[in-house]
């Protein structure tokens, strides 16, 4: 059940036998962008010990073919999931669809995978039918506006923009860094351009979760029993309360500072926040854990 005062449970075993499976959100749960966080990965690892499916979701704009060697190599066991959707993921699937072949990237050359296969060229600015945005192309260096020109003269141009991460920011360590979300917004906000939105908190997404859960549990998936854990007011939790899903609220991620105490957040403060918003969860917790 989704309440605006949701209660703060002491980890993740309260609750599990309501629920078959999880959609997992991964940075800011699983790990900080630098390491993984062990006890929520040791949840997860008990979570299906229990007979329990584990689907992580991220906004990851790259395949998820690279996204599971990059949970490896922050110390997330592969044991502690069934499998994974990203939004490079159901981009490519949206690039298919669309008739355009001729592509501008926006992003850091790591995101160039989601391309592999496709039969689609990267072209420069000019001769684009299309933008797609993954991110910034040095995120520890750059903001949005160092890409203001470029977008404009996108825009002008009435180039549609797939956007691969719809997040706005994300911490990495303890530093907190743009993403493609930002530029898409500046696009759509400030140059009147057109933008497709891929990933939490929009629904394509959460379909192609359903898909996977239905074939992880050999039947189609009751949303009653879908319990979605993550951190993030805008993407996880907006988009788990607009499937009409179940909510575990880690409040300890991107949002931590705004709740009191890191490892205790005021319930106070985060059911006036939620009822702000518009959104609700089921529970809340600091950390994932089990």
């Amino acid at each position: 059940m989704l309440r605006t005062d949701p209660p703060l449970v002491p980890g993740l075993s309260a609750l599990a036998t309501d629920y078959d499976a999880l959609v997992c959100d991964v940075w800011g749960v699983l790990h900080n962008g630098l390491a993984a966080h062990p006890t929520a990965c040791a949840a997860l690892v008990e979570y299906r010990r229990q007979g329990g499916r584990v689907v992580l979701l991220t906004n990851a704009p790259r395949p998820s073919g690279p996204i599971h060697q990059q949970l490896a190599s922050l110390g997330v066991p592969r044991e502690a999931y069934d499998d994974l959707v990203t939004s490079g993921d159901v981009t490519r699937a949206t690039l298919m669809a669309r008739p355009e072949r001729r592509i501008a990237h926006v992003g850091p050359e790591r995101d160039l995978p989601i391309y592999a296969d496709l039969p689609h060229s990267l072209v420069g600015d000019a001769e684009a039918e299309i933008v797609v945005c993954s991110g910034l192309v040095d995120d520890l260096t750059e903001t949005p506006d160092d890409y203001r020109a470029r977008l404009s003269a996108m825009a002008e141009r009435g180039l549609a923009m797939l956007c691969a991460n719809p997040d706005l920011i994300v911490e990495r360590g303890e530093d907190k860094v743009w993403c493609a979300g930002a530029l898409a917004k500046l696009y759509a906000e400030d140059f009147g351009g057109e933008v497709t939105l891929i990933g939490k908190p929009h629904a394509p997404v959460y379909a192609e979760v359903r898909r996977r859960i239905a074939a992880l549990l050999g039947r189609p998936a009751d949303d009653r029993r879908l319990l979605a854990i993550g951190d993030g007011l805008p993407t996880d939790i907006r988009g788990a309360v607009a499937q009409g899903l179940d909510v575990l609220f880690v409040t300890g991620g991107i949002h931590a500072a705004d709740f009191g105490s890191v490892e205790a957040p005021d319930p106070a403060i985060v059911a006036a926040r939620l009822a702000a918003e518009g959104l609700a969860a089921t529970a809340m917790l600091p950390r994932l854990v089990w």
